[in-house]
């Protein structure tokens, strides 16, 4: 408990730090934000003073800031322009979306990268190994989007074995959920089998090796959960790059999400849900990476040592 209301206490500054950020996307924009947003609209001067005003950009910045600030601690992030309705509701409508491909882009990335992980660190050196390791390198080289334009050609093109757009069954989930998670699966097979050779090397495990332990009971009571909190530790800080990966991967398969939400508002210049799914993101993003340190504090005893003397 000590632990989790520290890392809550410390991600308030973090936050206060992103709303600044995110507010000032607004002011960023070249010349006349309200004249930017407008733009193409056939927008009379009159038009763009009374949007100026309706913005409040007409205020101090201070001011701004201020009732933007005062706006987020009440979970409001502003009223959509292109879609006339709070942001907030729009989000909690498509973020379901983009957290089940992401989980499932996880769960296909743990599925297929610890097995090749505990194969390449059990035989090393060997042809599993160099098989697993080359699998590996085509999978980071290659980007979610093109490995999607590839699957769609042949398993949904050409050989009609999958849907290639849609949410309308599980089946749809596939193509994204892999080719969001393949280049994940691949960072995580080489960490595990680096993490493994490690711990396999170390004194503990050859002394049960000496004892007569044989390599499955050494992999199943020591050496896994051992090399597994580094993995935990990098699965955190790739989450954040797969709902990132998503808005791409969205778009590609024609899926709904915040990803396909942001392309959207950015196209239309909708600056309150840019706003919105930044935040959005960065609070999901905040929340897992508690939940990974927690994890880590479960696995490694040294880790759990260190957090509980801080």
């Amino acid at each position: 408990m000590r632990f989790t209301a520290k890392r809550l206490l410390a991600a308030v500054p973090v936050l206060f730090g992103l709303s600044i950020v995110v507010f000032l996307i607004l002011h960023l924009l070249p010349g006349d934000p309200a004249q930017a947003i407008l733009f193409g609209r056939n927008a009379t001067p009159e038009d763009v003073a009374k949007f100026r005003e309706d913005l409040g950009l007409t205020d101090p910045l201070v001011t701004q800031y201020g009732n933007y600030l005062g706006n987020l601690l009440q979970g409001d992030l502003g009223t959509s322009f292109l879609y006339e309705q709070p942001v907030t509701e729009k989000i909690f409508g498509l973020i379901p979306h983009t957290l089940l491909l992401t989980i499932a882009a996880l769960s296909f990335a743990l599925l297929v990268g610890v097995p090749s992980g505990i194969l390449a660190a059990t035989y090393v050196d060997r042809p599993v190994d160099k098989i697993v390791t080359a699998i590996a390198v085509l999978g980071v080289t290659f980007p979610a989007f093109w490995l999607a334009l590839l699957l769609t050609r042949l398993f949904a093109l050409q050989w009609g074995l999958l849907p290639s757009l849609g949410t309308g069954s599980l089946t749809a989930l596939v193509l994204p959920a892999v080719s969001l998670g393949w280049p994940l699966s691949s960072i995580l097979a080489r960490l595990l089998r680096d993490s493994l050779i490690d711990v396999y090397r170390s004194p503990y495990v050859l002394t049960a090796r000496a004892r007569g332990f044989g390599t499955n009971r050494i992999l199943r009571r020591h050496a896994l959960r051992n090399a597994f909190g580094p993995v935990v530790s990098m699965l955190g800080l790739q989450f954040g790059g797969l709902m990132a990966g998503a808005v791409a991967i969205e778009v590609i398969f024609g899926r709904p999400g915040v990803g396909a939400y942001l392309i959207e508002s950015m196209r239309a210049k909708d600056i309150p849900a840019i706003q919105g799914v930044i935040l959005t993101v960065a609070v999901v993003y905040l929340i897992v990476n508690l939940l990974v340190d927690l994890g880590r504090a479960i696995l490694e005893p040294k880790v759990r040592a260190e957090l509980q003397a801080g």
